[in-house]
């Protein structure tokens, strides 16, 4: 990893640490609005599954492992691995579901290792002070990551550009959909959904594997 790449990263894990610190292992914890907000977005995400049961997901930017406990809930048999940059995140997730089997927690950017399906929720959109371009191209480089390491496909979100302008924050990240589109389908696959329907400013893209 270059060295802005890692400094960038590592500003962005210590804003994540003081979040949990103040907020434990909850969704303010990880910089959602509320437990409604992010269980929004997961049910946007696990519209990537096609099978309810005996998969793998690599989920990027774990946090304290919300996603694993949403996946408990609707399916069955199957192994969790979850990545994040902070420690602090990291230890909440092993607390909670360390002893969930078939569950691995590692502290990288990226994953590491080959699962039915990757995913992103929330990964995305604090940027802090680093500029559009070059986060945009930390964006590209994590869904390569995901790319590869899927057998079937992987989901992410972003932040919406088509959000109201009185509504937009400094720190944060926002994606033009139409672009992420076109991004995904020349770069990934033919078969790629964009969802731009729930409520909320942010978009989910879904990437399946064509063949």
């Amino acid at each position: 990893m270059e060295p802005r790449t890692a400094e960038l990263l590592s500003e962005v894990a210590l804003y994540f640490e003081n979040r949990i610190e103040r907020y434990g292992t909850t969704a303010l914890g990880v910089d959602w609005n509320s437990e409604d907000r992010q269980r929004l977005s997961f049910r946007q995400i696990v519209r990537l599954f096609e099978r309810d049961q005996g998969f793998s997901v690599n989920d990027v930017g774990c946090g304290y492992g919300a996603f694993c406990g949403f996946v408990d809930e609707h399916y069955r048999d199957v192994s969790y691995f979850g990545y994040d940059i902070s420690e602090a995140m990291i230890r909440g997730a092993r607390s909670q579901y360390g002893n969930r089997p078939g569950t691995e927690f590692h502290r990288s950017h990226r994953p590491t290792r080959e699962a039915t399906y990757s995913i992103a929720s929330g990964v995305f959109n604090v940027r802090l002070g680093c500029d559009d371009e070059r986060w945009r191209a930390l964006v590209t480089a994590t869904l390569d990551a995901m790319f590869e390491h899927s057998t079937d496909g992987f989901a992410f979100n972003c932040l919406t550009t088509y959000a109201d302008a009185d509504k937009l924050k400094p720190r944060l990240f926002y994606a033009d959909p139409c672009g992420m589109f076109d991004l995904c389908k020349r770069r990934y696959s033919r078969d790629v959904a964009l969802l731009h329907d729930y409520g909320a400013y942010e978009f989910t893209m879904i990437v399946r594997k064509s063949g």
